[in-house]
């Protein structure tokens, strides 16, 4: 586990962003590389090297558990972007699934052998990366919406078929996200980075967890919940990124349930008012706007450097744990890729 370790490179005030899908994009051919086991594990490698941190960051590619998951029910891969689930799959499919008896596709073993690279022949430390299951569940309905509403008036999945139908994808991303989880850190990963975006007020209106508190247990706490207990048990620790539009009681509610070892949140919160409702061996993470780093009229490197000093300097007076990074994963812009690498060299020397 690295809750300690984390809380050192705080201390040791650390920088880093999660930056290896930039450092993926110097391969001649990146969408290759991303489905050899070896090469993509070099390129987690280097990128922990270029950006001076011993915590090696995967991808964050999020299509991983649902990719896992759509083959496992038939679904072609050509359509996995696109499908959604409008009654529950078949359950000889769903047994197969939840019993592990359907092989990972490629760029599932590739994530997992890059983990095994890095845990067996580097000196840093593997972190593994999933969807939380709150956001694979939004991603498998076409109106995710809907039945969280329906929820927060009372109903229930007898009365609606809404309802029903998200229960079953809840049930299915909890298995895929557990499945992906649990082996990256048998992989070797001694953390596990659970990212959920969704987890915002764009689908838990602030009107409708004060109706119905229980929908935030029901949707996200008790599948995340369990998610962390299986990680924790295996020997790794979690690590929760959402950059999503939160509301403070979100925040904390989040710290406090699920008792991350880092919270990872996006540019739309203030870190150091964060800090009052997370307890203090939780290292906060983030969250400089990086999803602007490819425009200099949007974010000059000069606004980069200022945005990187103000921030260090409150989280330093706030006293919380922290580490200065990107909000979200860096992604390569071909048109602006040395933009972009500019910004991050300014962010992590400002």
């Amino acid at each position: 586990m690295i809750r300690s370790c984390l809380l050192e490179l705080a201390a040791r005030g650390l920088r880093m962003p999660i930056g290896t899908d930039l450092v993926l994009h110097e391969e001649p051919d990146p969408q290759e590389a991303r489905l050899d086991p070896e090469r993509l594990g070099r390129a987690v490698e280097r990128s922990a090297r270029r950006w001076r941190t011993p915590l090696a960051f995967p991808l964050m590619d999020l299509r991983l558990e649902q990719s896992d998951l759509l083959a496992a029910l038939g679904v072609p891969a050509a359509d996995v972007e696109s499908f959604h689930l409008h009654a529950p799959p078949e359950e000889e499919a769903v047994r197969a699934y939840e019993e592990d008896s359907v092989p990972f596709p490629q760029a599932s073993l590739a994530q997992q052998g890059a983990i095994r690279y890095i845990a067996s022949r580097t000196d840093l430390v593997p972190v593994g990366m999933s969807i939380g299951p709150f956001s694979l569940m939004t991603r498998l309905l076409d109106d995710p919406i809907t039945p969280l509403a329906l929820a927060a008036c009372g109903a229930t999945e007898e009365d609606e078929p809404a309802l029903r139908l998200a229960a079953a994808a809840l049930r299915l991303a909890r298995r895929a996200v557990l499945r992906s989880a649990l082996a990256q850190v048998s992989a070797g990963a001694r953390a596990v980075i659970l990212c959920e975006p969704a987890v915002s007020t764009t689908y838990l209106s602030p009107r409708h967890l004060a109706r119905a508190p229980a929908l935030l247990e029901q949707f996200v706490l008790g599948p995340l919940r369990e998610v962390r207990a299986r990680i924790t048990a295996a020997g790794a620790d979690l690590i929760l990124h959402d950059c999503g539009v939160l509301t403070t009681e979100l925040v904390r509610v989040l710290a406090r349930e699920l008792h991350p070892a880092m919270l990872s949140l996006g540019s739309s919160r203030k870190l150091w008012e964060d800090a009052s409702v997370v307890a203090p061996d939780i290292v906060l993470y983030g969250n400089l706007p990086t999803r602007q780093f490819y425009s200099d009229s949007a974010m000059p490197v000069e606004e980069v450097r200022r945005l990187a000093r103000d921030l260090a300097a409150r989280m330093q007076a706030s006293g919380h744990p922290f580490i200065l990074g990107s909000e979200c994963d860096v992604l390569f812009v071909p048109e602006a890729a040395g933009t972009i690498l500019r910004k991050v060299e300014a962010m992590l020397e400002a």
